[in-house]
């Protein structure tokens, strides 16, 4: 009795202990990394907090401080200082920057956390326990975070790279390292809307390209639909040699395709002309030099290209849907139409919605076959963009012909937003996306 009435009293001084732990005293010394986590007695991971803070104030300091200089000036020596290198340095340190504030915050909240949990009787662990505990929440981070920082390097520089070059006057007529580079703000958004040339020119490329895209991926997918629909009717015979004919078409590169396609379209010599229109109708088309009728033959070659993909996805959807679906649809009348309706249709778009999404934005940025079917041409007079260039080949155009890096980055940032945009709302109306049990 004595000794369970000693326990008691053992714990209630605990707890009173406990209760005199603060929180915001936690919080306000881990101000300083590492101090919040000694406040709550742990000692060895305060220690090393306040090491890794320390070593990387000590080390990134300087590079931090002069890269944060050079992005504001970009330079301030010509034919000397390149502002691309300080743009690039610049960037580097805002990443390193965001690096600190993250951990710095997170040393914060996790003295506050603790502390918190002591005040509410939480004992502090051992070391090992600590470590095995430490190791149990942070396996999944330490396997993503290899390819997060590769992610951030190799994808999120270059991204931020142009993001800041839209902003400057980088141009033929003003490029590092013979001049230096400035800010100048929203300038190059507002000559592409408000300049005659510049306006007239995106528009007509933005147009083509939204065309392009809805009518190359639309037909393809109605062609594999049919294609698929009809190879999967059991009266049909060779089903597998159809379905392998059907297919051909993937198997060759597509850069191939669209080379061959190009001699065939030919005005000159095309077989196209000099075997099919020619003979059958008596008249020429210029495939090659009217933007109508290249237009035309770009949407022909792409359907080529995109239907096996999709037939094929198609194919396996609907080997997958039971009979007894189709039966019972029989059994109360259904025409082949509703029976489409309501049961093919449907299920090949739930199964296949978000893998159709990536063929529009996929074809919204297909710069092969524009460029190596005509070279986005033909030209077409007072714009700086072919007569069948969309938005990324003409970005292309700007950047390696004309010399409009700052433009072109600008534009960039747009076809950017736009594909985010029609991605995002795309994917949150698709059904794929939606919980199991929700609908």
């Amino acid at each position: 009795m004595a000794a369970e009435n000693s326990q008691k009293t053992e714990s209630n001084h605990e707890s009173q202990a406990n209760s005199n732990h603060n929180p915001t005293l936690a919080l306000l010394l881990s101000l300083i990394p590492g101090f919040g986590q000694v406040y709550n007695k742990r000692y060895i991971k305060g220690a090393v907090i306040f090491v890794l803070f320390a070593a990387f104030v000590i080390v990134m300091y300087d590079y931090m401080s002069s890269g944060l200089q050079g992005l504001i000036s970009l330079g301030q020596i010509e034919r000397e200082d390149d502002s691309r290198v300080f743009l690039s340095q610049g960037i580097l340190a805002l990443i390193f920057l965001t690096f600190f504030v993250i951990f710095y915050v997170l040393n914060i909240q996790d003295a506050h956390r603790d502390a918190l949990k002591i005040k509410r009787g939480w004992k502090v662990t051992g070391v090992i326990e600590g470590f095995r505990n430490a190791w149990d929440a942070g396996f999944p981070y330490l396997l993503v975070g290899p390819g997060l920082l590769l992610l951030i390097f190799v994808v999120l520089f270059p991204l931020l790279f142009m993001g800041f070059l839209a902003f400057t006057n980088y141009n033929l007529y003003n490029a590092p390292p013979r001049n230096l580079l400035d800010w100048v703000g929203f300038d190059n958004f507002i000559r592409l809307f408000t300049l005659d040339e510049w306006r007239t020119t995106f528009l007509n490329v933005l147009s083509w390209t939204l065309i392009w895209t809805f009518l190359a991926t639309t037909l393809a997918i109605i062609v594999a639909m049919f294609l698929a629909i009809l190879t999967n009717d059991k009266r049909l015979k060779f089903k597998k040699l159809i379905r392998t004919v059907f297919i051909l078409p993937w198997a060759v590169p597509s850069f191939v395709t669209i080379i061959i396609f190009s001699a065939l379209f030919n005005d000159n010599f095309g077989a196209i002309n000099a075997d099919i229109i020619q003979p059958l109708f008596g008249v020429t088309i210029p495939w090659l030099t009217s933007t109508t009728w290249t237009k035309v033959a770009l949407i022909m070659i792409q359907v080529w290209l995109g239907f096996p993909f999709i037939f094929a996805l198609f194919t396996g959807v609907l080997q997958g849907i039971s009979s007894d679906w189709y039966e019972a649809a029989d059994m109360d009348g259904a025409t082949r139409w509703q029976k489409f309706r309501h049961i093919t249709f449907p299920h090949l778009m739930f199964a296949t919605g978000p893998l159709l999404i990536t063929q529009y934005t996929f074809n919204f940025n297909n710069f092969n076959i524009i460029y190596l079917f005509n070279g986005g041409g033909p030209p077409l007079r007072g714009q700086s963009a072919g007569g069948t260039d969309i938005l990324i080949s003409w970005i292309y155009n700007l950047t390696f012909t004309n010399s409009q890096y700052s433009m072109a980055a600008a534009i960039s940032i747009i076809l950017g937003i736009i594909v985010a945009t029609f991605a995002f709302f795309q994917f949150r109306r698709s059904k794929s996306f939606t919980e199991e049990g929700t609908y």
